[in-house]
Formats: C-alpha cells, structure tokens, sequence
C-alpha cells in the first residue's frame, strides 16, 4: 500500500481485516508514527524511488495499490516503479479521467476512482429504497431490499420472481435470522430483508415494492 491518506488507511485497516499482510508506504514521518501500531508494517520511504521499494522487499508481493491522490507525479512514478520490479498487479487511485489514462498508460492494471463510485452508490440509496447497492457496470448490479409484501408467505417458487419482477432472489434474512441462500422452498415472513441481482432498472423497481 502506497500512501497514507484517508484512502489507503481505511483501505489498508479493510485489507488486514482480512487477514493479508500489508505493508504500507508514505513520506510523511507523521502519517507512519499514527498508523504504525494499527497496520502490520509501516515504514517511511519515497515510493517512487525503483531503489528503495527493492530493499523493502516490494518486489516480492503479488499486488500493491498506489493510493496517492494529492500528487499525480507521485502516483504515476510510483506506479512506474511498480512497473520496473514486475509487479503482476498494481492498483492505482485516479483523481480525474486525465490521471487515469496516464495511470493506465504506464503500466497499471487496474484504476479506481474511489470517490466518484461511493458517490455514485450513494446517489442510487438517497433515491430509491434499497438499503444497499452495488453496481458492477454492464447495467447489471445487486442490491439489498425489504421484502415486498407480494412476496410474504408463500415459497418463492410459486411466486417467480424473476418471471415477475425480472430479478433474481439471492439470498434472504428472515426476522432474528442470519442471511441465507435463498431456494425455491424459502417463504418470507414480515421484515424479511433480500438480496437480489438483474438491472439497475429492474432492481430500482423491485425496491419500490417495498
């Protein structure tokens, strides 16, 4: 992890959540001293340098994210530096459509733009019902509703919801339960929660049952 903005500390804090080693790189003295005692390694350095990302053993790790956003200079040289020790994926924060095709010009695999995609996720919540929205491009998304009422009380296979609504029931969480895969056999009860898959039309509508 390169860069210790708000972005790479929380994605950095996620990532070791998730039991992956992480090691992270900043400049800025300050930056390390706070986080050195929450992630597994910190250190400071100058990430641009090819010289000084070999010595810490960065050469050996099969991912690294570039997760600079308020020096584009920075992020491409770090990013050119990632590029030189072979790494086979090198993720890189864009702060505008010009820094990301630089991004992907020399030589990162995979450009994200992590304040445009939470606006947009928060932006389909503020106006429809779901209480959560994942978009994965290709008008395709996934998406967790209340159950409908149209939908309580019966097995799901005699009320086809994919026939009817044009989306597919994943998973559902029934009152004082845990969420489980849903199967034709499961009938929901009031303030059953679903998890459903299809277009980002069909799942809005879908909500709007709710």
């Amino acid at each position: 992890m390169i860069g210790l903005g708000r972005f790479g500390c929380h994605l950095a804090s996620s990532l070791t959540g998730l039991d992956h080693e992480v090691l992270a790189i900043d400049r800025n003295a300050e930056q390390v001293q706070r986080w050195s005692a929450r992630l597994d390694r910190v250190v400071q350095a100058d990430a641009t340098e090819e010289g000084a990302l070999r010595q810490l053993g960065v050469a050996d790790f099969h991912r690294a994210v570039v997760a600079i956003g308020a020096s584009v200079e920075a992020s491409v040289l770090s990013v050119l530096a990632l590029v030189e020790l072979g790494l086979p994926q090198i993720w890189a924060r864009a702060t505008s459509g010009k820094h990301a095709k630089i991004l992907g010009s020399v030589g990162a695999h995979h450009v994200i733009f992590p304040e445009a995609e939470t606006g947009e996720r928060v932006a389909h919540l503020i106006v429809s019902r779901m209480l959560d929205f994942i978009e994965f491009g290709d008008d395709f998304a996934i998406a967790k509703v209340h159950a409908p009422p149209t939908l309580l009380g019966r097995p799901l296979s005699e009320l086809a919801p994919t026939e009817r609504y044009g989306v597919r029931v994943v998973g559902a969480k029934l009152p004082g339960e845990r969420f489980r895969y849903a199967s034709d056999a499961t009938v929901l009860a009031p303030g059953s929660m679903l998890i459903v898959e299809g277009s980002i039309e069909q799942v809005q509508r879908f909500a709007a049952l709710s």
